[in-house]
């Protein structure tokens, strides 16, 4: 199916030309539908398959408008209708005797609303049967209800819409939350005007910058390192104090270090005490004679 010469989707405008094209191929009578369809499924007639898809290309056309206000371009809704169409073609079974219009309609609508869920959220959208009702027919039933379609519902018009749809007012309102804003692209334009302007110009960051990151690592690094030597400095008796009273996550008491050591709880003091003074004696110093930058 995919080897078939079918008119070309215009990528911007000219959409009022593909119409007129796909509206020039004649709508075939039942039997001589039904003599492609056998001729394509048992000989693998490629220039049957053709006739057939071309044939119902006007029918995507008028399925794919019906979408059209989801903010996607047509062109795009018609190109994946059409493959919903091929597919359809490739599955018919002539022997069933309903119209293959009947049997690509399914098809087409799935190939659409499946583009459109794909592409309205980077936040992937449910996929389950009545999450996709919900999401395709909540704008009309706000129509039918006078509800106006400007953003956040009230708990009253939810309610309204849950009684209606049998679906609860939570996920109504969070369904159209999403419908009220498509996800904006970074790099999206600000305007004509400001050329080369992007969205993402004018976030602001209110982390430190990367090199600001980086720049504090490396301090906390070195200071570390100057900890670490003052450290080696200690005794090992004091040395352990200080790290278990002052550089632990769960600092232990004077009095569990007093039992480990064997001495009193005012003796461990006067240890954490001196190892302390030692300790910033040595970092002080340490930076004193590192060079000015």
């Amino acid at each position: 199916m995919a080897a078939l010469t079918l008119p070309a989707v215009p990528v911007e405008g000219g959409l009022s030309l593909y119409f007129r094209e796909v509206w020039s191929f004649p709508i075939l009578e039942k039997d001589e539908e039904q003599s492609l369809a056998r001729q394509w499924r048992d000989e693998g007639d490629t220039d049957a398959a053709h006739k057939l898809v071309t044939s119902h290309l006007r029918l995507v056309a008028k399925m794919a408008m019906k979408y059209r206000g989801y903010g996607l371009p047509v062109a795009d809704l018609v190109s994946e209708g059409n493959i919903g169409l091929m597919k359809a073609v490739k599955k018919f079974d002539p022997e069933l005797g309903f119209r293959l219009s009947t049997y690509a309609m399914w098809w087409i609508k799935a190939s659409i609303t499946e583009y459109i869920l794909k592409s309205w959220s980077m936040v992937k959208l449910g996929t389950v049967s009545s999450q996709k009702k919900l999401f395709f027919s909540l704008r009309s039933i706000k129509s039918r209800l006078n509800i106006l379609d400007s953003g956040e519902l009230s708990p009253e018009q939810a309610d309204r819409l849950s009684d209606v749809m049998n679906v609860s007012s939570d996920e109504i309102t969070k369904m159209n939350r999403r419908l009220s804003s498509r996800d904006l692209s970074l790099n999206a334009p600000m305007s004509m005007d400001d050329e080369g302007m992007e969205f993402q110009d004018t976030l602001v960051a209110h982390e430190p910058s990367p090199e600001r990151q980086l720049a504090d690592a490396e301090e906390l690094s070195h200071h570390s390192a100057i900890l670490r030597q003052a450290m080696q400095g200690l005794p090992d008796r004091e040395r352990e104090i200080l790290a278990e009273r002052r550089l632990s996550d769960n600092p232990l008491t004077l009095e569990d270090l007093g039992k480990r050591f064997g001495i009193s709880r005012e003796r461990v003091r006067q240890l954490e005490v001196r190892a302390f003074d030692k300790v910033q004696a040595a970092v002080q110093d340490a930076v004193a004679q590192e060079p000015v930058a």
